[in-house]
């Protein structure tokens, strides 16, 4: 049995290093995470430097992760500094070679240190933080692009060999993936363009494991929004983070889960753990 846990972190660095009360909570759930004693471990939105993880960001890591390996990308130039980002950590005894992905996407997303994939021997591993599509939508026609750039990506790997696929995918696919499906049709997140991106993706070979195991569950979310202060005391989520598999692997899934991040709001972490 393999566990897999992911996580939006919304910056490393300040979830590491920062005195703030979020930071401490974001500590918090990293000790969560820590107990869960994943085999891999996937977290997006580093939000690092093009350098990486500093020293003392290591050695950090290492207390909460002691014997993993670690792989990240880093958003670069011409792409914003200190945007998006994506590591992964893994056991030591694991062995895994690493890919850092360009599909063709548009705009500066494949700088955005927005895709990792390690190769497990007998799986795919993708770590992915989707573009949002913003406040306005200015940026939904690139992100349309970017999920069927995305997609044929996934498809061409589970050619070869099954494939997990977890992150942020910034999409809640169905209404019952948010508590207020009636005021959001235009909202980021949950557009019908956004929407059919994701049943395209599904449609290639994949199978959203959480809706697999739990069927039609109302109610189960991985995101809160910060800045509305009672989102999460309401259960007023989206759930937008996801592992997918490839459907020949679906009934080997064994859990598919939220993981309690406490009072934090913004994602939760969530986890998979498949015997294969």
């Amino acid at each position: 049995m393999l566990k897999f846990v992911s996580w939006n972190i919304d910056s490393l660095n300040a979830a590491l290093t920062s005195d703030s009360a979020r930071a401490v909570l974001s500590r918090e759930v990293l000790q969560t995470i820590a107990g869960e004693e994943p085999d891999v471990f996937a977290i997006q939105e580093t939000k690092l430097s093009v350098k990486g993880p500093t020293k003392k960001h290591l050695e950090i890591l290492e207390e909460y992760f002691p014997d993993y390996k670690m792989e990240w990308v880093s958003s670069q130039p011409p792409a914003r500094k200190g945007y998006a980002g994506t590591m992964i950590l893994y056991r030591q005894e694991l062995q895994a070679e690493k890919t850092v992905p360009e599909i063709g996407a548009p705009d500066t997303m494949d700088q955005e240190g927005r895709l990792l994939t390690l190769d497990f021997g007998d799986f795919w591993f993708v770590n992915v933080y989707t573009p949002n599509a913003g406040g306005e939508l200015q940026r939904l026609p690139d992100r349309q692009k970017w999920d069927v750039c995305y997609a044929d990506y996934l498809s061409r790997l589970d050619q070869e060999k099954p494939v997990i696929a977890c992150g942020d995918f910034n999409v809640a696919h169905e209404e019952i993936d948010l508590a207020h499906p009636e005021n959001n049709h235009r909202s980021a997140g949950f557009t019908d363009e956004e929407r059919a991106g994701f049943t395209n993706l599904l449609a290639k070979g994949f199978t959203d494991s959480f809706r697999f195991l739990h069927g039609p569950v109302k109610g189960a979310y991985s995101w809160w929004a910060q800045r509305v202060r009672t989102s999460k005391m309401n259960n007023s989520g989206w759930r937008i983070d996801y592992f997918l598999v490839s459907d020949r692997i679906r009934e080997k899934v064994q859990k598919s889960e939220m993981v309690d991040s406490g009072a934090r709001q913004d994602h939760a972490p969530i986890l998979l753990e498949v015997d294969l």
